[in-house]
């Protein structure tokens, strides 16, 4: 019987006289068993100390945390970064933020949707939990993926903080998977992402199940949800409509950011900070323009329409900030959950890398990342220093003051990235960055390095995901420099690289983690 590749990397590692052994590359120390290692930056950690505590002394209470998630935007797609008017499609909004803060050229996500954002709310890799893809209609999970885990709202809760979602979820929709189940105190938004909604209500692009109804019978048997809720952490569950066309669906986003904007103003009256996670459903296909705002876009195409849409929606949440009189005790981040779903083309996004998402190429997992907080992040900052989404967790985190919470039974893979973000010459604590497909572990970022061991190839123009295969490299693990090649496109290796084996031992040195805590398995 084979053996799974994980076990494979998690048992080269027992033989090696050291179980946490890393490479001589690698500048990162690790201070507890279950913490990933970082890299030390002590007197940028105490400038940025003596900077919040006087912002919050001048407050009178710890910093709102804002996320603004878009669903399936490409790197390449706002202007920022190269996009936006390039290609039909303005972001002046994302781009006077991101010239106003830090724009982060190295932000990883993971390679679908489900995966990053329970990463992103747990600080720790999907492997870990189970959550290695979306949950779609008909899974039948076999645990709850949420059991055992502390949500990043659940220790914001205990710490003082309002916490509210407002969008897309896609982490689970059974009882006790709900966010309001979670740790937030509200939910307001969808379950699922658009598709699975469109894919009910469409006749033009699916017309084998919209006009069979026998077919979408048994579909909607399977369970998917199309409302929209309103959640709360007492119990209580409302639902204030279906979505029943596309003009529905069209307009959903809009009805999302009206209630951020109200819940901004309501939320900033209050003595407790707040956590807000702002989760978009566009640009995920399939998109449909908002009948106020259809050809907004010099391109015209529902995908450009919907950039405009939500790049505007994101200007209406941050003059709600400003507008409150909070925007200066605010972190507002903005990003991506994964690169373009190229398989809905043209219905996708754009990315300068190979690959798209469901891959682990830069195309799949590197995406937009803009720091804003006026008055705490120097404007125009750029910096490649490496980041993971997951790093907003244990950011977060940090800015509540409740480092202490964190659990200490499990493997936390998330880094506290708050003294690189503030500091106005702030450097990354971050050494790597690993890429898991599923349970697979494919690749790791180091520096400037990202070596391979797993890779996927599409088979036809566009189809990371339909039509894709998954492919041991060979003789030798794929090595690029990402400075001299961020297309990936040819291995510098054993030609013109030192640094082949020290990646491997790094890779090797994180599979030994999964020895004293190993992965749930869900189901999935």
């Amino acid at each position: 019987m084979k053996a799974s590749p994980l076990l494979a990397l998690v048992l080269v590692p027992l033989l090696l006289p050291s179980l946490s052994a890393q490479s001589a590359l690698n500048r990162s120390i690790r201070t507890a068993e279950n913490m990933e290692p970082s890299i030390p930056r002590p007197e940028q950690d105490k400038a940025v100390a003596e900077k919040l505590a006087a912002l919050e002394k001048k407050t009178g209470k710890k910093p709102n945390v804002v996320w603004l998630l878009v669903d399936d935007m490409g790197f390449g797609d706002p202007g920022c970064y190269g996009g936006g008017k390039a290609i039909g499609a303005d972001t002046p909004h994302m781009d006077r933020l991101a010239a106003q803060g830090l724009r982060l050229t190295s932000c990883y996500s993971q390679n679908t949707c489900t995966p990053t954002r329970s990463a992103m709310l747990t600080g720790r890799l999907p492997v870990r939990t189970g959550l290695t893809r979306p949950i779609l209609a008909g899974d039948k999970l076999t645990v709850n993926p949420w059991d055992g885990e502390t949500s990043l709202p659940k220790i914001l809760g205990e710490s003082g903080y309002n916490t509210l979602l407002v969008g897309k979820w896609h982490i689970g929709s059974a009882k006790g998977m709900r966010p309001h189940e979670v740790g937030f105190d509200e939910y307001y938004g969808y379950y699922g992402a658009q598709k699975e909604t469109s894919q009910a209500v469409d006749p033009a692009r699916y017309p084998d199940l919209v006009l069979d109804p026998e077919k979408l019978a048994r579909y909607e048997k399977m369970g998917e949800d199309h409302s929209l809720v309103h959640g709360f952490k007492d119990g209580k569950l409302d639902v204030i409509s279906d979505i029943k066309s596309t003009e529905d669906m069209a307009r959903a986003d809009k009805v999302l950011t009206d209630f951020s904007v109200t819940k901004v103003k309501e939320l900033a009256k209050s003595d407790k900070p707040f956590f807000l996670m702002h989760a978009f459903m566009k640009v995920h296909t399939d998109n449909y323009a908002h009948p106020d705002f259809k050809g907004m876009s010099a391109s015209k195409y529902p995908y450009k329409d919907a950039m405009c849409e939500v790049d505007m929606e994101i200007g209406m949440i941050v003059k709600a900030l400003e507008e409150a009189g909070t925007l200066e005790n605010t972190l507002v981040f903005i990003t991506s959950d994964n690169g373009p779903q190229m398989d809905g083309w043209p219905d996708a996004g754009y990315t300068p890398f190979r690959g798209a998402k469901g891959t682990t190429w830069e195309g799949g997992v590197r995406v937009p990342g803009i720091a804003y907080w006026k008055g705490m992040i120097a404007p125009g900052r750029v910096s490649d220093e490496v980041f993971d989404l997951m790093d907003l967790f244990n950011t977060a985190v940090h800015l509540a003051g409740a480092d202490d919470k964190l659990p200490k039974d499990r493997y936390i893979d998330g880094i506290d990235q708050t003294s690189f973000l503030l500091h106005d010459e702030g450097l990354g604590k971050r050494e790597c960055v690993f890429f898991w497909w599923k349970s697979d572990l494919m690749a790791v970022r180091m520096r400037e390095y990202k070596e391979h061991v797993k890779v996927i190839l599409p088979h036809s123009t566009f189809m990371h995901i339909d039509m894709a295969t998954v492919n041991d490299v060979g003789t030798a693990p794929w090595l690029f420099n990402l400075y001299i090649d961020p297309k990936e496109e040819l291995p510098v290796g054993h030609r013109m690289n030192a640094w082949l084996a020290s990646l491997g031992a790094d890779m090797a040195a994180h599979a030994a983690t999964f020895r004293k805590y190993p992965p749930k398995k869900v189901g999935l």
